[in-house]
């Protein structure tokens, strides 16, 4: 079951150590160590047991110091996954027998080949020397999972950071968690709820007097700084007498090219697992939202929609952002528990990519431990504990699971193939196939 190393490294961010690839062979899934340094060299193996198993797929968890791997994708087309991985960081790896049959130089040339690597950056040391040095790639998304502390200020510079760090990955685009500046409770919400700006506002606004809170202020600031696209996540939003989950998206000037208020709020009452409303705070947004990044046949990211957490569970909406908007990706920054994120977080990603034949990316934040686990205590037991599920995800239109992490601090990164989305739509075309005349009529 072994194949011989073939070399070609790869570029582990921020001088991470890499390894040079090893092929795979489907069934029996093989994981080459840091010995493994040298074209030509055999590596030294270490077998895996899959976690998962499916006609076409199979999903693997492993644990290691450094290490990269290629693998293939499912339905006759191939695509590379790459984990360069800092110290007792989880990454999942999921191979599909079909491609693994072909030679191993065939993987990285072929025109529909997607890298996602997933990397587990401390919130410690700041990015790279030189953010313009790095080349961004156009398709290259950035989903950034970091914990979140009572601490605004805090939070404002692990956010920054973890910014950077995805522009230093070269970057495009990156979303944020959902509630980053702030602890997920409806108690907090009151005391950490910003301004935020509307659409079509820039970072050039606060010489004309306006004020918006530090926490879009500094997403502006970085928009500029990185010259990236940042979805903000969300925050808690103060409007007049109303607080709203809100997200912005700013683009690389500095401009709010999108604002979405959560649509649905999370009210929930689960026996003998969670009990979470919030409405007993926050106000629901009353719009679809969606922002483009040039256009998928030419080559860009396209038209993007938005939702935030709760919202995934609704496919009318995502149904309308895909199908009725024409949106080739749907983010959701979202926060998912203990209790809902095992059993319906990427049941519910692929199910939506699956619906609206287009990719979605999701980016939680980093699970934190309760306050009586925490060194000191003091302000951590301000506010009701909530424990995220974190494993931030990006799922494709076929609805596998192209890149996810674990529930620690992570920076996952995913170059999209953007003509997954009008193939799949051509070659299964639901949007012109539905029979609303017999929906409505139920």
């Amino acid at each position: 079951d072994l194949l011989t190393n073939h070399g070609g490294t790869l570029n582990a961010p921020y001088g991470q150590r890499i390894v040079n690839q090893v092929s795979l062979k489907p069934r029996r899934t093989w994981v080459g160590s840091p010995a493994a340094r040298h074209p030509g060299t055999p590596a030294t193996l270490h077998h895996l047991k899959p976690e998962r198993k499916t006609p076409t797929s199979m999903l693997f968890a492993f644990r290691a110091p450094a290490l990269c791997v290629t693998v293939g994708s499912t339905i006759g087309r191939s695509w590379a996954v790459a984990a360069a991985l800092a110290p007792s960081t989880t990454a999942w790896i999921r191979t599909g027998p079909s491609a693994l049959r072909r030679a191993p130089g065939a993987l990285a040339g072929r025109r529909s080949a997607l890298v996602a690597m997933s990397s587990s950056p401390s919130p410690q040391g700041g990015g790279p020397p030189s953010l313009a040095s790095v080349e961004q790639e156009r398709t290259r998304v950035a989903l950034l999972q970091f914990p979140v502390t009572p601490d605004k200020t805090a939070n404002l510079e692990t956010a920054s950071d973890y910014v950077r760090r995805a522009r230093g990955a070269g970057a495009r685009l990156c979303v944020l968690p959902e509630i980053w500046n702030s602890p997920y409770a409806t108690s907090a919400f009151p005391e950490h709820a910003e301004a935020v700006p509307s659409e079509g506002d820039s970072v050039a606004g606060a010489a004309d007097g306006r004020e918006w809170g530090v926490s879009s202020t500094r997403l502006m600031e970085l928009a500029v700084e990185t010259k990236m696209y940042i979805v903000g996540g969300s925050v808690p939003e103060r409007d007049g007498g109303d607080i709203y989950n809100t997200c912005i998206v700013v683009d690389p000037s500095g401009s709010v090219v999108a604002k979405h208020r959560k649509v649905h709020l999370f009210d929930i009452d689960v026996p003998g697992g969670i009990r979470f409303k919030e409405s007993e705070t926050l106000s629901p947004g009353c719009q679809a939202s969606y922002f483009e990044i040039g256009t998928r046949d030419g080559g860009d990211l396209g038209r993007i929609g938005l939702g935030i957490c709760y919202d995934i569970r609704f496919p009318e909406y995502a149904s309308l952002l895909a199908h009725g908007h024409g949106c080739g990706i749907l983010v959701f920054p979202g926060a998912f528990n203990l209790t809902t994120g095992p059993a319906h977080w990427e049941l519910l990603q692929r199910g939506r990519a699956v619906d609206g034949q287009c990719y979605v990316l999701t980016a939680s934040p980093a699970r934190t431990a309760p306050p009586e686990e925490e060194d000191g205590g003091g302000a951590g037991g301000k506010y009701p504990h909530y424990s995220a599920w974190g494993h931030s995800t990006a799922v494709s239109p076929w609805g596998e699971v192209l890149a996810t992490c674990d529930e620690g601090p992570n920076l996952v990164l995913v170059d999209l193939d953007m003509s997954r989305v009008d193939e799949t739509r051509a070659a299964i075309p639901i949007s012109v196939q539905g029979r609303r005349d017999v929906y409505g009529a139920t």
